[in-house]
């Protein structure tokens, strides 16, 4: 049982939370596991576009009159009330989820209630992070800005591999290095060097980069394609990686699955060589 985190600066765009979506949706397909994606964002709806349709929601009107705190008690927010009355248990977790795929992918999606009520609820995570790390195969966590401080320093703390999160930019890179001078732990074993929308065609390839940042191994990417973006925006990312299962080199999708492919097979060998 692992937790993975994705971690960037939280200064540029790295296509993070994208990068994300594709990864856990390739590991729920073609691998045994079951998993939990936490996303500790503030309503951010990038990550949930790629797997439901956004609809307004429904007053529940019920026997007593409309329920305003109905939306509340779902997800994070529903988790927080258990944690806090010291009933939470590993296993309830899975009844505050949404499911992409039974028994393989669950999310626990973006908390989207008040600015306040989220600076309450995030100090939460991780404890609840810890929790599920003791049910899940899998605990994988889209980690935002906004958890900051020793909330954020103990869920890096905590977690079996770290996926750094750059761009191309050579900005990006800089700044990466300099960071990581000041944070030992993304300069460890921990921590797998992600690009995502990666181009092949830049000056700052794969190869150039993983040179560049003195890597002995090549940096993982989720490469741009334009299939697969739309597809996060009209939440058929499962549909499409169902779709790619048989593309081959020949296939325009090809190279976009072989490196996801590949990044996910880095990411289950870093994760048992760390063991």
């Amino acid at each position: 049982m692992s937790i993975v985190t994705f971690w960037n600066n939280g200064k540029e765009q790295t296509g993070k939370t994208l990068s994300l979506a594709a990864i856990c949706t390739q590991l729920a397909i073609e691998h045994n596991y079951r998993i939990l994606v936490i996303s500790t964002g503030y309503q951010d709806q990038n990550f949930d576009n790629c797997f439901w349709e956004q609809r307004k929601e429904k007053k529940n009107l019920g026997l007593f009159g409309p329920n305003a705190n109905l939306a509340l008690e779902e997800g994070i927010a529903g988790l927080t009330k258990i944690m806090k009355s010291n009933k939470l248990s590993p296993d309830i977790i899975t009844n505050y989820t949404k499911i992409v795929f039974k028994d393989r992918l669950e999310i626990l999606p973006t908390f989207k209630g008040s600015q306040n009520e989220y600076n309450e609820i995030r100090k939460y995570y991780p404890d609840i992070i810890n929790l599920a790390n003791s049910y899940y195969d899998l605990v994988l966590v889209d980690l935002d800005s906004q958890i900051q401080d020793n909330n954020a320093e103990m869920i890096l703390e905590n977690s079996n591999l770290i996926i750094v999160s750059l761009s191309q930019r050579l900005t990006s890179i800089n700044a990466f290095m300099d960071i990581r001078e000041e944070k030992p732990i993304l300069n460890s074993k921990k921590a797998l060097l992600l690009i995502g929308r990666y181009d092949k065609f830049s000056k700052y390839n794969i190869k150039n980069i993983s040179r560049y940042l003195g890597e002995r191994n090549k940096v993982s990417t989720i490469p741009y394609n334009t299939l697969f973006f739309e597809a996060c925006e009209e939440a058929k990312v499962p549909d499409l990686f169902l779709k790619f299962r048989k593309a081959d080199e020949d296939d325009r999708n090809g190279f976009f699955m072989t490196e996801v492919r590949r990044t996910v097979d880095n990411i289950i060998y870093r994760l048992e060589d760390l063991r």
